[in-house]
């Protein structure tokens, strides 16, 4: 069994951050499912944990490809068995959810976009004696869902970091552009840039359809010259907005949230301002490393209280440290 000792020492490094510089995650494919080398155990018996991780991610999303990385890296440094799915519909995300308390898995992992979707699904795993970690979205449903943990940002705080550094760069007006409809995330994040910067106007896009993201976005800044800013909230929505800020001949500067290798190179270039980084490679890792030790040492976490994986900020000044962990998967 992996000792509790060297546990212990992961987690502790993991809480800091300084996993990433640690562990290198493999490139992954977010569609279907994956599982570590570690087997699955039947119920009872003793063996190796099994964790099914069930999040919202879009099929071929970077950032979520990401969160599977960790997960399946903290699988593997672990020796425990982890099987990766994802859906951006909430009623076929709380079917994944019943199928792994079916299954009667070890430790459940759930991003939370659209809670109330999945409060049924995350109860009864619940009560079945199945501990849940909860990551990325929907922190405030946490703990009243029954979860032990949860590991992400407060979007609202990031959402107020990314527009007070827009108006320390002097921008005016800001268009926010929301890409997933009912993901109460996104809101949070455009409700805390509106509280530091001011101007904020909102923009729903598709991001299952980026052409057409990156029309509406060119026919806002089209109509409304006086835009200075876009804030996209995700790194291929940001890629769009570039491209649809040059077709608009538009000044304004666009910055997001989460890395990609486009995004890299766009803050290289100028043509980003910034990234708001949540780490989601920790979303993915840390949530096994507290299951594993709930599971052999009866251990808890956060205090009723988040595990912040962010906000950081990546910009010109850093992003040469951080460009080969978004090349190698694990930023």
């Amino acid at each position: 069994m992996f000792s509790l000792k060297k546990l212990a020492g992961v987690a502790a490094i993991a809480a800091t951050g300084l996993v990433l510089a640690a562990c290198s995650g493999p490139t992954a494919d977010n569609s279907g499912s994956s599982s570590s080398s570690a087997p699955a155990a039947a119920p009872g018996t003793g063996g190796p944990l099994k964790v099914a991780v069930v999040t919202h991610g879009s099929a071929g999303d970077a950032f979520w490809n990401v969160v599977k990385n960790g997960a399946e890296q903290a699988g593997k440094d672990l020796d425990v068995g982890v099987d990766y799915f994802s859906d951006g519909d909430p009623g076929n995300q709380a079917r994944l959810i019943d199928n792994a308390v079916a299954q009667k898995v070890g430790g459940l992992v759930v991003s939370m976009a659209n809670p109330q979707a999945l409060q049924t699904s995350i109860q009864n795993a619940v009560k079945a004696g199945i501990p849940v970690v909860t990551i990325n979205s929907g922190e405030d449903s946490s703990a009243q869902f029954g979860a032990i943990a949860h590991v992400g940002q407060s979007e609202g705080l990031a959402g107020q970091g990314a527009g007070q550094r827009l108006k320390a760069a002097g921008k005016t007006k800001l268009l926010c552009v929301i890409h997933e409809a009912g993901n109460i995330g996104q809101n949070q994040r455009c409700d805390g840039a509106k509280q530091t910067f001011g101007n904020v106007t909102t923009l729903q896009v598709d991001i299952s359809n980026p052409t057409d993201a990156q029309a509406r976005i060119r026919g806002a800044l089209q109509s409304d010259p006086s835009i200075d800013a876009v804030l996209a909230l995700n790194s291929q929505v940001a890629a769009r907005a570039v491209a649809a800020a040059k077709e608009a001949s538009s000044k304004a500067q666009v910055a997001t949230f989460d890395l990609n290798a486009d995004v890299v190179a766009a803050i290289k270039d100028g043509s980003i301002l910034f990234a708001v980084d949540q780490q989601q490679y920790e979303q993915g890792y840390l949530p096994i490393v507290f299951l594993k030790l709930y599971k052999e040492n009866g251990n808890t976490i956060g205090g009723g209280k988040p595990v912040q994986t962010g906000p950081g900020f990546v910009d010109k000044t850093n992003i040469d440290t951080v460009a080969p962990y978004a090349q190698r998967g694990t930023r």
